[in-house]
C-alpha cells in the first residue's frame, strides 16, 4: 500500500507512531514521518491502516499500489 502524509495538515499528535511504530515516527518538531524502511511511501505492516484511522486530522492517506 502507498502512504501519503499531508505535512500541512499534520498536528503532531503522534497517534500514527503509536499505532504503527514500524512504519511511522516523528521528526524533531513532532510531526509525522515515515521510517527509513518505508520512505518510498509503501508499507505492508498490518497496523498501517489503523494508524491512518487513528490520525485525528486525517493527514495520512493510504492507497493500493
Amino acid at each position: 500500500m502507498h502512504i501519503d502524509i499531508d505535512k500541512d495538515v499534520c498536528i503532531g499528535a503522534g497517534q500514527c507512531a503509536l499505532a504503527a511504530p514500524n512504519v511511522f515516527t516523528q521528526d524533531d518538531d513532532g510531526f509525522s514521518m515515515l521510517l527509513p524502511s518505508s520512505e518510498n511511501g509503501t508499507a505492508e505492516d498490518p497496523m498501517t491502516r489503523e494508524a491512518s484511522r487513528a490520525c485525528p486530522v486525517g493527514a495520512i492517506t493510504l492507497s493500493e499500489k
